[in-house]
């Protein structure tokens, strides 16, 4: 029987060996760094690495050990780039992002947001923007976006996050779609209410249409009406709206008590969303690459191989670049089934050292990557 202690001792010489050959050959990866930095080769050799993963892997004895000096090796090569990325420090491309003290707002500036007059997308746009701007509307998120890109609006603001009903997919889509990046963003308190004609009551209704996120926020409500048919329209401010042109007493609308005042409709029941703490989360969206000077918040997306770990390798740049992840989202590529893209929120500004390196590797190895927008959270 072996003995437990000599085993440990035995163990311990080993790893102590390891750490040292681990030092030795990272002083070497330092020497290559600085050979590519003086050269412009890319950092990152996808074949070399496949190569030489492939070759140690069959120097093992079986197929257990085989596996594991594969993965080992691949967080060896994967922290070795980092170190080589750390070593660009600045030589990199310049960015096209422009960095600002202020956004550019006048009097004179022109924001579309998203729904009717009476939106909470709307209030959004009040809150956020405060100063006497011109704005109008788009029935669409699309729409919003094409007008922004366009150049028909300095800036537009959409939802992009709820706080019971998670991200809003269509919009993540959207940002990877058009050339619009994220300026700032806005956190609106959400009260959805149950509007119908003067008259109307709960009982008397048959019909009741909202946005989907509205009529999702409020599913628990509505469950227990089972025989009112539930309706999706293009926001919830179009479907107050709505009921006002129809003119029937069997109709109502979830939408905002200030959307009832607009269109002079009766509140049956006030904050019917199940979450009392329901809030979204709006973005405010322009054509122009700039950002604040003190924005702390960036959003990217990009896509992987489909293969093992490398999601984990990709993140783990933001890791060794001790850089706060807040948020993964991923959305399905079209073109390709049961791949998807991947959406991130992570903390920083564009000219902090840490997240240029952390974006470089990304780039570098990564397909389709974006910068979505850095923006004061």
């Amino acid at each position: 029987m072996a003995d437990l202690q000599k085993c440990r001792e035995a163990i311990d010489c080993i790893d102590n060996e390891i750490v040292r050959l681990f030092e030795e050959r990272m002083e070497i990866v330092k020497e290559v760094g600085n050979y590519k930095v003086k050269t412009g080769k890319q950092v990152y050799d996808k074949e070399r690495e496949l190569e030489k993963l492939n070759t140690l892997k069959d120097l093992a004895g079986n197929d257990f050990n085989q596996h594991g000096i594969y993965e080992l090796f691949t967080q060896i090569m994967s922290m070795s780039r980092k170190l080589q990325y750390g070593l660009m420090d600045g030589k990199t491309e310049n960015s096209p992002f422009l960095s600002l003290e202020e956004l550019p707002i006048t009097k004179d500036s022109k924001v579309v947001f998203f729904g009717e007059a009476a939106s909470f997308s709307q209030q959004a746009m009040e809150e956020y923007f405060k100063e006497d701007i011109k704005s109008f509307h788009g029935t669409t998120f699309k729409e919003v976006m094409e007008i922004v890109r366009e150049g028909k609006a300095d800036y537009g603001i959409l939802p992009i996050e709820n706080t019971s009903t998670g991200g809003i997919t269509d919009i993540y889509d959207l940002l990877y779609e058009y050339d619009n990046y994220i300026v700032g963003q806005h956190i609106l308190k959400i009260d959805q209410a149950l509007l119908g004609l003067e008259g109307a009551t709960i009982e008397g209704l048959k019909k009741v249409y909202s946005h989907p996120q509205g009529l999702l926020q409020c599913s628990k409500f509505l469950d227990q009406y089972d025989y009112i048919k539930r309706i999706e329209s293009k926001s919830t401010a179009a479907s107050a709206l709505k009921i006002v042109e129809d003119n029937d007493l069997t109709k109502g609308a979830i939408a905002s008590v200030k959307a009832a005042k607009r269109y002079g409709l009766k509140v049956l029941k006030e904050n019917i969303n199940f979450n009392t703490a329901n809030s979204t989360r709006f973005i405010v969206i322009t054509n122009r690459q700039i950002f604040l000077k003190n924005a702390n918040k960036i959003s990217i997306c990009f896509e992987l191989p489909h293969k093992i770990g490398t999601l984990y390798n990709m993140l783990s740049h933001f890791i060794y670049n001790n850089l706060n992840l807040t948020k993964i989202e991923s959305r399905p590529i079209l073109e390709r089934s049961f791949e998807y893209r991947f959406f991130v929120d992570v903390e920083g500004n564009l000219n902090d050292p840490g997240v240029q390196n952390a974006l470089y590797g990304i780039r570098e190895e990564g397909s389709k990557f974006k910068i979505l927008g850095n923006y004061l959270a």
